[in-house]
């Protein structure tokens, strides 16, 4: 019975998601506005990260659910008025930020480790910022249409590099338009 249900988030969440996505690749939405969207709709579903990844959406859903988190308090962080009024806010923000890049990426190996890195390649991006450059590389699902992971983590680098899925190649993203759009 709980399993049912389950299935209907996935299913609600997939179908938003890629309503979503459809929107921002059409110019319907803007890069800030699919972030606020996502955002706005993990915290309507009230569904916490879950603790054991047995299925692909469960581990799709954590990765999500931390970098829809992350992306947002750092969006918000980097807001002029917030800064200049709350110093101290803004900065935690950051860190917050930080923490959940972190769990975003250790939600992303815990995915890989359950599909066994099967179809999967990673390598360094294309990127038009300078912060960037050589240090974000994108993780592709092969076996699944619209999956494509981020991170700038070195540990994350290295244990893809162990599984034999890292191309020592620098590629234009899946995402290209997404990644290089500034929010």
């Amino acid at each position: 019975m709980s399993y049912r249900i389950q299935e209907n988030v996935f299913d609600k969440f997939f179908k938003h998601r890629e309503s979503l996505i459809r929107q921002f690749k059409k110019g319907d939405i803007s890069k800030r506005e699919f972030i606020e969207e996502h955002y706005a709709f993990i915290e309507r579903l009230n569904l916490k990260p879950f603790q054991r990844i047995d299925s692909f959406e469960k581990g799709i859903y954590n990765y999500q659910y931390y970098n829809m988190l992350a992306k947002y308090s750092y969006m918000k962080a980097k807001d002029p008025k917030l800064i200049q009024k709350h110093p101290a806010i803004a900065k935690k923000l950051l860190e917050d930020a930080d923490g959940y890049y972190r769990q975003k990426d250790k939600s992303a190996l815990r995915l890989l480790e359950y599909l066994e890195f099967k179809n999967v390649e990673a390598y360094f991006v294309k990127v038009h910022s300078n912060n960037l450059k050589d240090k974000l590389f994108e993780i592709v699902l092969k076996d699944y249409e619209n999956v494509v992971f981020h991170s700038k983590s070195p540990w994350l680098m290295e244990c893809l590099k162990e599984e034999g899925v890292w191309l020592e190649e620098k590629k234009r993203s899946v995402i290209e338009s997404y990644i290089n759009e500034r929010y």
